[in-house]
């Protein structure tokens, strides 16, 4: 594709979405991973609603995870008043406001995938570690962490992809800044605004190329990392 079809504002987009989802993975999947290693093994009656929270994204639309992010992080709410007492200002309509709206609406798509790949380890393993005198933590980042690592590969992939085409929670929340919240999505939608049909459809190009590939990436990694895992 020759860099004449995107203009410099695309680009600044398409960098832009690429730095959030990064950024957003990253840190998701050090939140996840005790979240859903949690909801795999515990026997707490708190069990259904945490996780039930985890999942209201994947049902809530967008606009209304958007609206009261908005609301919670402005400067009548109890996020916005904390990052304002901190000398932080306010979160709407900068990049960090981006990062946590980011984190809201792709979790689940790190947390389902782990908690999975928690589950379907069993106990065995873990015991067999314990027999052999490794401590709770060594079995953990020793045995149980290589084991799903199916699931993170997934986690990370979903996660990646879900926040570089999410629009309704960006646009309401990081407004439409250039080069600091304009995102891929946020950028297709102004050209169609603008009517710029051709520079929408080397976006929106983009973007199907993009789901193509994580898509076959995804059915590539998983049975390859299958057929190399060593049942213990």
């Amino acid at each position: 594709m020759s860099t004449s079809l995107l203009s410099p504002d695309d680009w600044a987009a398409i960098w832009l979405t690429l730095e959030l989802a990064s950024v957003t993975t990253a840190l998701l999947l050090v939140l996840a991973t005790p979240l859903a290693w949690w909801l795999a093994h515990t026997a707490s009656r708190w069990r259904g609603p945490i996780g039930a929270v985890v999942t209201l994204p994947l049902v809530l639309p967008p606009t209304v995870i958007g609206f009261y992010l908005l609301v919670t992080m402005g400067p009548n709410g109890p996020v916005g008043q904390l990052t304002s007492a901190l000398g932080l200002g306010y979160l709407p309509f900068t990049f960090a406001g981006l990062v946590v709206g980011s984190l809201v609406y792709s979790l689940p798509f790190a947390v389902q995938p782990l908690q999975r790949a928690f589950e379907g380890l069993g106990r065995r393993p873990l015991e067999v570690a314990a027999t052999l005198g490794a401590s709770r933590i060594d079995s953990f980042f020793s045995v149980a962490l290589p084991l799903a690592r199916p699931g993170f590969i997934t986690a990370a992939v979903l996660t990646f992809a879900h926040t570089v085409g999410e629009f309704g929670i960006v646009l309401m929340l990081g407004g439409n800044i250039p080069s600091k919240t304009r995102v891929v999505s946020v950028q297709i939608y102004d050209h169609v605004e603008a009517m710029e049909y051709a520079q929408a459809h080397w976006l929106a190009g983009c973007m199907v190329v993009f789901a193509f590939v994580v898509l076959v990436a995804l059915q590539w990694l998983q049975p390859r990392d299958r057929n190399n895992a060593s049942p213990l």
